[in-house]
C-alpha cells in the first residue's frame, strides 16, 4: 500500500506541480507442457514531480518515497522548469485548473491467495488440457497480473488515489497436421485481481474445449483466397482496428506530428453507420476495462467522441495539446511508471453498436470471409495496417464453411470504415490490452462485428 495521502507534501510546492506515488506489481508465471518455466515477481516504485513555468515543464523522480526525497523531487523539477524556460521563453499563461478528487480502488475484497495457491490453479488448468487432449504437441498456460497503484495531487487541487488491478489467462495450444504446427490461443480475466477473476479451474474448462474445437478446425482448414474481399470482422478485430488504425490518428501529439487525421476534422472518414468514442471509465452504466476518472495531470476524465455517424469530431488531448487546438482535455494524459511522464493515450477504445444481429451480417455474404482473431499487427499515423489472423472461417452462400489457416489483412483504415454496411448489436470488450506507444500501458478495447470489404493476404 502506498501513501494515500500527498496533501501534507503541497506546502513545499511553490508553483504549479503535479506530484505523483506510484506502485507496479506484476506477477507472471508460464507452465510449458506441464511444467513450470516462468514465475517472477517483480514490484516498481517511486515518486515524480512535474512542474511547468511559463510554458515549460521540468520532470524529476526518485525510487525513494520518502519526506526528503519526495522534497528533493520537488525541488529538481521546479529547478527544471526554471531552467528550461530561462532558455525556452514561451511565454504561456497557465491552464483552467482542477479541482475535483477522487478516490477508486478497484482491489479485491476477498481473501488474497498465496503464489502457491496460485501456482497449483495454474496446475489444474493445465492438467485438463494434458488428460483431455493427449493429441496436443504444445500447450502453455500463462497468469499475467498487473497492480497499478497510485496517489496524485495538483496545486490547484486535484486528488486521486486509485488501485487498477488486471489479471489475465493466455492459454496456448498447437497441434501438428502434416508435419506443420497448428497453433491457436485465447486470453481470459480482465479488470481485477486473481481472486476476481478465477474462481475455479473449472470456469475454463467449456472455454478450452471450444479453443481447441476451433484449432482443429484450423488445423484441416484451408488458404484463404488473397484479394479484396467482403468480411465480417468479430468484435476483436474490429476493436483492434479502433485502436491501433484509428485511435492513434486522433492522439493529439501524433497530429501535430503529421497524422492523416490533421486535415480531416469534421469530414466524413467512415460510413454513417460507424461511431467511435474513447470512454473514460463507464460504457452504459459498466465499468470499462481500463477506468480512468483522473488522469495524471489532473484533469477528469470524460469520455471523448472520436467519430460521430461517419464524421471525424474529436481527437485525444493532454493539456498541452487541447490549448494549442482551442479544445478541452478530458483525462487522456497517462504514465505507466512513476519515473514516466504523462503521454496522450487512450483509455477504452470502441467502435458503437449498431442494430443488424450477426447471422444475418454473415447470411449476406455469399463469397467471404468471418475474420475472428489476430496475434499481432501494426499500423501507422497514414491509417495504414497489417494484422495477422489466427482464426477465420470462410463463408459461402451466406453459410460458414471451413476454417482457414493463418494469414493476414491490410488496409487503409478510414477505406475500411468507409466500407462498412452493417455493424451488429452486440458490444465485447478486449481485456487483455497492452499499447506501446513509447512506454506501455493497458487500454481497453471493444466493438461489435462490422461488416465491411479489407485486403486479406491469402497464403
Amino acid at each position: 500500500m502506498i501513501l494515500k495521502n500527498l496533501n501534507k507534501y503541497s506546502s513545499f510546492i511553490s508553483q504549479y506541480t503535479e506530484l505523483r506515488v506510484q506502485e507496479n506489481r506484476t506477477l507472471n508465471i508460464t507452465f510449458l507442457n506441464g511444467n513450470l518455466v516462468g514465475n517472477a515477481k517483480d514490484i516498481t516504485n517511486g515518486v515524480s514531480a512535474r512542474t511547468y513555468k511559463g510554458g515549460s515543464w521540468g520532470f524529476a523522480s526518485s525510487a525513494e518515497v520518502d519526506e526528503e526525497s519526495i522534497k528533493s523531487v520537488i525541488k529538481a523539477a521546479s529547478d527544471n522548469a526554471v531552467f528550461l524556460d530561462s532558455r525556452e521563453k514561451r511565454n504561456k499563461a497557465f491552464f483552467n485548473g482542477t479541482a475535483d478528487s477522487f478516490e477508486k480502488n478497484f482491489g479485491t475484497q476477498k481473501t488474497r491467495l498465496s503464489q502457491q495457491e496460485i501456482m497449483d490453479f495454474i496446475r489444474e488448468v493445465d492438467s485438463y488440457m494434458a488428460s483431455k487432449y493427449p493429441n496436443l504437441s504444445e500447450r502453455v498456460v500463462s497468469l499475467r497480473c498487473l497492480d497499478m497503484e497510485k496517489s496524485l495531487i495538483t496545486s490547484d487541487g486535484a486528488c486521486l488515489y486509485s488501485l487498477l488491478p488486471r489479471s489475465n489467462f493466455i492459454i496456448s495450444m498447437t497441434v501438428v497436421k502434416n508435419e506443420e504446427p497448428i497453433s491457436l490461443y485465447d486470453v481470459f480475466g480482465g479488470l481485477g485481481q486473481f481472486e476476481d477473476n478465477f474462481s475455479s479451474p473449472k470456469d475454463f474448462y467449456k472455454k478450452i474445449d471450444s479453443l481447441y474445437e476451433h484449432l482443429i478446425n484450423k488445423s484441416e482448414g484451408i488458404y484463404a483466397e488473397a484479394g479484396l474481399k467482403e468480411c465480417v470482422l468479430h468484435p476483436n478485430l474490429a476493436g483492434i482496428l479502433a485502436h491501433e488504425a484509428i485511435g492513434h490518428t486522433t492522439e493529439a501529439d501524433l497530429v501535430l506530428g503529421g497524422s492523416i487525421a490533421g486535415s480531416y476534422m469534421n469530414k466524413q472518414v467512415a460510413s454513417p453507420l460507424v461511431s467511435l468514442v474513447d470512454y473514460a471509465h463507464t460504457y452504459e452504466g459498466k465499468i470499462c476495462p481500463v477506468p480512468i476518472f483522473m488522469d495524471d495531470e489532473g484533469t477528469t476524465a470524460e469520455d471523448v467522441v472520436i467519430i460521430e455517424n461517419g464524421t471525424l469530431k474529436g481527437y485525444m488531448h493532454n493539456k498541452e495539446s487541447a490549448r494549442h487546438f482551442g479544445d478541452v482535455p478530458k483525462g487522456n494524459a497517462r504514465a505507466f511508471k512513476f519515473n514516466d511522464e504523462p503521454l496522450i493515450r487512450m483509455r477504452n477504445t470502441a467502435i458503437l453498436p449498431g442494430t443488424s444481429k450477426l447471422e444475418d451480417m454473415i447470411a449476406s455474404i455469399e463469397d467471404g470471409y468471418y475474420l475472428m482473431n489476430t496475434n499481432n499487427g501494426q499500423a501507422d499515423t497514414t491509417s495504414e495496417f497489417m494484422f495477422g489472423i489466427v482464426l477465420g472461417y470462410e463463408i459461402k452462400n451466406g453459410r460458414l464453411g471451413r476454417a482457414i489457416k493463418d494469414t493476414t489483412i491490410s488496409g487503409i483504415a478510414f477505406d475500411v470504415l468507409k466500407s462498412t454496411t452493417m455493424v451488429s448489436d452486440d458490444m465485447v470488450w478486449l481485456n487483455g490490452g497492452m499499447c506501446g506507444k513509447k512506454q506501455p500501458i493497458t487500454v481497453g478495447m471493444g466493438g461489435p462485428a462490422i461488416k465491411c470489404k479489407v485486403n486479406i493476404g491469402g497464403r
